[in-house]
């Protein structure tokens, strides 16, 4: 993002595949305000973070307590299948999940830092299908129109705007740009922070009309801010053959521009999104992947259990060992004053 050669403009592909140096770079200009006393004003981070008529409980991309919103739209859909399966006594069916027993342990290998990409891709997915499903309004804005911005050359339906898309359309979406870019599973989640900060800040709504283009955003930012080597936009302009790189460069920065420039996503945030993600899946039966514990990967944790227990008892007896070294001034001879 803050390298000299921008991955907006060159005409070939991304650092991931093997490429030439840009043979042009974007023009672009710094405006900057001048002050006579002070020099150039240069607006913090942390000032730009929350604008001011929002509060902090409305902001769950910015603090780890406040609640996600997609948590909270699916919750009234959870409980009204409870409550109707409750009344007309519909059966819960075959139990799918698998649980431990004294032969067999089964292990879930989705950890908060290396969570599984397809589970954790259908939990994303999920939570934009709630976000169209349980929308306010329909409050959107032009770069993100599709019929004004299309993705494809195929006609788009006059209707588009109120049918809402099925959940296995926005997974099928989402899977194929993450398949061909290559993107890891911690990208997934910070595209859902990216995506509902954008909804809080720009005060819209993600809708039939703007879907795919909001999560296209939030995918190639997120992208290049997770990946070290991220994909450059010409990339998925290969993924998506009939979008040029001019559109997708506008749409990054009015992306930027409603998000205030503010892209930092803290680890406390990262995690309650990770967390929260779960309890969806919980709620609609979308289990991660258990595998039973075999031989060698209970050998594996062992090694790992007891390389982290010596650390910690190193860590420990270091921080004995510094607090002792006070206790020893105690010993230390002192020559007798001398009165006269």
């Amino acid at each position: 993002m803050g390298n000299t050669v921008t991955c907006c403009v060159s005409p070939r592909g991304s650092p991931k595949i093997s490429r030439q140096p840009a043979d042009r770079l974007e023009d672009y200009q710094v405006n900057t305000d001048l002050s006579e006393d002070t020099g150039p004003y240069l607006q913090h981070i942390s000032d730009r973070e929350v604008p001011d008529d929002l509060a902090p409980e409305s902001n769950p991309s910015d603090h780890a307590r406040a609640s996600t919103i997609f948590l909270s739209k699916s919750q009234t859909d959870v409980r009204d299948k409870r409550k109707s399966n409750h009344i007309n006594h519909v059966s819960p069916g075959l139990l799918s999940k698998k649980y431990s027993s004294c032969s067999t342990i089964f292990i879930d290998d989705s950890t908060v830092s290396q969570p599984n990409l397809k589970s954790t891709i259908k939990c994303v997915t999920l939570a934009i299908y709630y976000h169209i499903k349980k929308r306010d309004s329909n409050r959107s804005l032009d770069i993100f129109d599709e019929k004004k911005h299309p993705l494809s050359r195929e006609h788009v339906p006059d209707d588009y705007s109120r049918i809402d898309p099925e959940h296995k359309l926005i997974y099928r979406f989402v899977r194929t740009l993450f398949s061909a870019a290559q993107l890891t599973a911690e990208c997934a989640i910070v595209t859902l922070v990216y995506l509902e900060r954008l909804l809080t800040y720009a005060e819209m709504d993600i809708c039939p009309c703007n879907w795919k283009r909001i999560v296209l955003g939030a995918i190639l930012l997120a992208s290049k801010v997770w990946d070290d080597q991220a994909v450059w936009n010409v990339d998925y302009c290969q993924i998506l053959k009939d979008i040029t790189v001019e559109d997708m460069n506008e749409m990054e920065r009015h992306f930027l521009e409603l998000l205030q420039f503010n892209i930092n996503v803290p680890a406390s945030v990262y995690a309650k999104y990770y967390f929260d993600l779960r309890s969806l899946a919980d709620d609609n039966n979308l289990s991660f992947p258990l595998e039973p514990l075999s031989k060698e990967r209970a050998q594996k944790l062992e090694a790992i259990s007891r390389l982290c227990e010596g650390k910690y008892k190193d860590l420990s007896k270091s921080s004995i060992r510094r607090s002792f070294s006070a206790d020893n001034l105690v010993g230390v001879r002192r020559s007798h004053a001398v009165l006269s």
